[in-house]
């Protein structure tokens, strides 16, 4: 089978491996799609500090369960299925209390272990989730972008009243957008991005109100109109942003970072109590994948919206680039493997 393969930094290759046999409690998924996300740039490029090489990159996959491990029911040959791609070890302190994705023994798979940019891959059973046949293909593979969204929801407890301020409108930050508007009915969402078309992206999933921050500071926008923001999510993770979102925040307000930046943010912690803000964080998903089928067989989010690319596996370095390139016009790019 062909597998893309970062060997070390910058140095990609189609590698040409065994297919692999699942172990005992894992199913083998014939990969149909997969898609491109940030983290896959930045292990290509050395920039992810938990990544280790060589590594078959890629956590979004969607494709079919086609072997079983011993102990496997083998009703499940055959199941359409998408991957969790965060394994836990299911009895430390965080997995006690729901949170998985920070579990002290995490591995993700297309991180820590190999993923699904691959034409087979093996995975833990508990890690596959069937996906109903009433949603596509194209629809299943965007399930773990959506997860991102949930995490970062569910942890704030979106109201309808709320003023959601979003910053970046990238993939992460319209996937949460779509989960404030079409899951939580937050009845007021604003987006700031510095990239036109990627504020019409915004408007396009819902957005009610979109601003370009490059033209003019956000705090002198919003408070021409009067408005203090009850729930910022940082989904654009530069570390002047928190500064920024604790001065233009309500008070009572939630902020959620959602950054990995390694750069130092400078605060005043006056801002934070004076306003008695919360503050919260989010990192991949926490058993999110059963709340975004059941979105997706609701029709309360719209996958299709962010897709701009596609691309056969074998172009996964132009496609790779293309993402990392052009702002503009690309948002989320799929591979397919047959």
């Amino acid at each position: 089978m062909k597998s893309v393969v970062i060997e070390q930094p910058n140095q990609l290759t189609l590698a040409e491996r065994p297919v692999p046999q699942p172990a005992a409690g894992e199913v083998r998924v014939k990969v149909s799609l997969a898609g491109i996300c940030g983290s896959d740039s930045h292990i290509y490029r050395g920039h992810n500090p938990f990544a280790r090489y060589p590594r078959v990159i890629g956590h979004e996959f969607f494709g079919v369960i086609d072997a079983l491990g011993d102990g496997v029911s083998t009703a499940r040959l055959g199941e359409r299925v998408v991957v969790d791609p965060v394994i836990s070890c299911g009895h430390c302190y965080p997995c006690s209390i729901g949170k998985p994705n920070v579990c002290t023994e995490l591995v993700v798979l297309g991180v820590h272990r190999d993923g699904g940019f691959s034409e087979y891959a093996t995975v833990p059973a508990a890690n596959a989730w069937p996906v109903p046949d009433s949603i596509a293909d194209k629809d299943a593979v965007m399930i773990e972008p959506f997860t991102i969204a949930a995490n970062v929801t569910g942890q704030v407890s979106p109201q309808a009243h709320d003023i959601a301020l979003i910053y970046g409108a990238g993939p992460m930050g319209l996937t949460t957008l779509q989960a404030l508007k079409g899951v939580y009915g937050v009845k007021q969402v604003i987006v700031a991005d510095r990239i036109d078309e990627r504020l019409a992206m915004a408007e396009r999933s819902g957005a009610d109100w979109v601003i370009n921050n490059s033209q003019r500071p956000l705090q002198e926008t919003l408070a021409g109109k009067g408005v203090k923001p009850t729930l910022i999510v940082d989904a654009a993770c530069h570390p002047a942003i928190l500064q920024e979102a604790i001065a233009l925040a309500s008070p009572a307000a939630r902020i959620v970072i959602m950054g990995f930046s390694s750069e130092p943010s400078q605060i005043i912690q006056q801002g934070i109590t004076g306003k008695e803000l919360s503050i919260f964080s989010s990192r991949l998903n926490a058993g999110k994948f059963p709340q975004v089928i059941d979105w997706l067989a609701r029709g309360l989010i719209s996958p299709a919206l962010l897709v701009t690319h596609q691309f056969d596996y074998q172009h996964v370095t132009d496609a790779i680039e293309l993402f990392e390139k052009d702002q503009r016009q690309c948002c989320k790019v799929l591979l397919t493997f047959n």
